[in-house]
């Protein structure tokens, strides 16, 4: 099953755990994929794959509008958006039964890993999860959890042991999420807490890191803005921080929040990155840029000094 659709669930699941409506979610959803099962007009609408998936995910929402709890109608809105038209059908079945059988077993096994995903499976796994928590809080609330991430995930990257720890697969994922929830006290909110051990729970083990990142970035996407990492050797002031932000919302296409790490091997100047783009600034990189230009003609005259003394 698409990992989007794995990650949103998941989130879902918790939430409806949480509030004692996990049964009830269980069978409203039985009920949405027997609908659709059961209605031509509707089921040729949904697996119309000439429709796109805003256009999908907007006609199912809008009939399940008032009939289901909030939850559940996100979770079918979010099938029809991630999911190709023609498993649509077999996307809500495959929900229902997961809502069934955690219902039956006494709630949502918050403590248990995700299967093991490839590095970008797990990675969707992730922005699913965060899809749907972050469809239900206001701005302010994404941008705290936001602004805690990035602090949080600073820690990890800068403590080799505290990193190693959270990587090991070998230390069950109550213990990792557990130290996860010690380091964040009570100075994380709980959006942090579970965006940060579900990082532990849906992603990879080996890219604690990267995945704590690309969760700030969602958190940024969720309320319109793009992160822009930027690496400098010495401290950025205000005003060079508003003109290298609008030079990059205009590159980016969208407003950018500067999230700045000073470096001092770095050396001079600065590293962006946002999203796929690095820009690579650095006084680092251009003396190696000029070392391998040296190295390069060096080796060359030495070819050429050969050719000539034979």
């Amino acid at each position: 099953m698409n990992p989007a659709l794995q990650g949103y669930l998941a989130a879902a699941a918790e939430q409806l755990d949480s509030t004692g409506d996990l049964a009830t979610g269980a069978d409203e959803l039985a009920a949405v994929a027997a609908t659709v099962d059961g209605s031509g007009a509707l089921l040729l609408v949904m697996t119309d794959d000439t429709v796109t998936a805003a256009t999908r995910r907007a006609v199912i929402e809008d009939v399940l509008d008032a009939k289901v709890g909030t939850l559940v109608r996100r979770l079918v809105g979010q099938a029809a958006q991630v999911t190709p038209a023609a498993d649509f059908p077999a996307a809500l079945h495959w929900l229902a039964s997961h809502l069934q059988r955690w219902s039956a077993a006494g709630g949502y096994p918050a403590g248990e890993a995700e299967e093991p995903l490839g590095r970008m499976a797990a990675r969707h796994r992730v922005g699913g999860y965060a899809a749907a928590v972050f469809a239900s809080l206001p701005v302010a609330d994404i941008e705290t959890a936001e602004d805690e991430l990035f602090r949080f995930t600073r820690v990890v990257e800068a403590h080799r042991q505290l990193r190693a720890a959270l990587s090991d697969r070998e230390l069950a994922i109550p213990a990792r999420v557990g130290l996860v929830a010690q380091l964040l006290g009570t100075q994380g909110s709980e959006t942090t807490q579970r965006l940060a051990a579900y990082a532990i729970r849906g992603g990879r083990a080996r890219d604690i890191v990267s995945t704590l990142d690309f969760l700030i970035e969602e958190a940024a996407r969720a309320r319109g803005w793009r992160v822009a990492r930027v690496q400098a050797a010495e401290a950025v002031d205000e005003g060079q921080q508003r003109e290298l932000a609008d030079v990059l919302g205009r590159l980016a296409g969208a407003p950018v929040e500067l999230q700045i790490t000073v470096d001092p091997q770095l050396l001079g100047g600065i590293v962006v990155e946002v999203g796929d783009l690095l820009i690579d600034g650095s006084a680092r990189r251009r003396l190696d840029q000029l070392k391998e230009r040296v190295l390069v003609s060096e080796a060359s005259y030495r070819a050429r000094d050969g050719r000539e003394g034979t």
